[in-house]
């Protein structure tokens, strides 16, 4: 056993390290770690009705019912400002065919730049909010803000990242990819944040396997009785 700035490493296994003293690595691995992570493309309006189209990595779905959708951001950015002003947003899927000008709109433009022409992207009206939608994206949904959460360190440091969530209030889907009223996701080619600066993915088929959960507690412990212990070290 070795000791690494106050931590106790029972062996060498394991590359070991405190985040607050850094990773030691030639990159951060933590979004290589956690991926792939799906893309939150956001699209907002300001109070004057400017549109404003921006990624983000950090993005997920935290409720069935009713559907909420997340995103956070580094910075006080021109969508949280947005959202938190209007309290909507709308969320776009990114495809294969979109990622290109999705990469575009990631860019860090004035405040007077409209991402969806710099990245040639037409509009099209939503039904409930005021923020467009990306024509060409297949899916999008249409979210009113329910909460946005500064977050904090276990010291009670206030972080420079706000987590903006919203309750989804209308969803458009393209029939071209509901099959006997089932959506196909790999049909529609979706992209994912892959991790290190430039990573991304694409789902599938080859990808993609079934599982589904035990039936019962009780069936889960039957089968875990059959599994060898898999061992502690490599």
């Amino acid at each position: 056993m070795f000791q690494t700035k106050g931590m106790h490493v029972s062996d060498n296994r394991f590359h070991t390290y405190r985040p607050a003293d850094g990773h030691g690595l030639r990159h951060d691995p933590l979004n290589a770690i956690v991926g792939p992570r799906p893309i939150g493309w956001i699209a907002t309006v300001n109070e004057q009705g400017a549109s404003n189209l921006a990624p983000y990595s950090f993005f997920n779905v935290f409720n069935y019912t009713p559907p909420i959708i997340g995103f956070s951001s580094t910075g006080w950015k021109d969508t949280v400002r947005n959202a938190e002003k209007t309290g909507e947003f709308v969320w776009n899927l990114v495809t294969r065919s979109l990622v290109d000008r999705m990469n575009l709109s990631s860019a860090s433009f004035d405040k007077q730049v409209d991402e969806f022409d710099v990245a040639r992207l037409e509009k099209i009206p939503s039904c409930l909010v005021r923020p467009p939608r990306v024509a060409a994206s297949p899916v999008q949904f249409e979210c009113r803000v329910t909460q946005i959460v500064q977050l904090q360190a276990t010291s009670g440091r206030s972080l420079e990242t706000w987590l903006t969530l919203g309750e989804v209030v209308a969803i458009h889907i393209e029939r071209a990819f509901l099959h006997d009223g089932i959506y196909d996701t790999l049909a529609a080619r979706p992209v994912l944040r892959a991790g290190g600066p430039g990573g991304y993915s694409e789902l599938k088929e080859d990808s993609l396997f079934d599982l589904r959960r035990p039936a019962s507690p009780a069936a889960a412990l039957a089968e875990g009785t059959t599994l060898p212990v898999l061992p502690t070290k490599a």
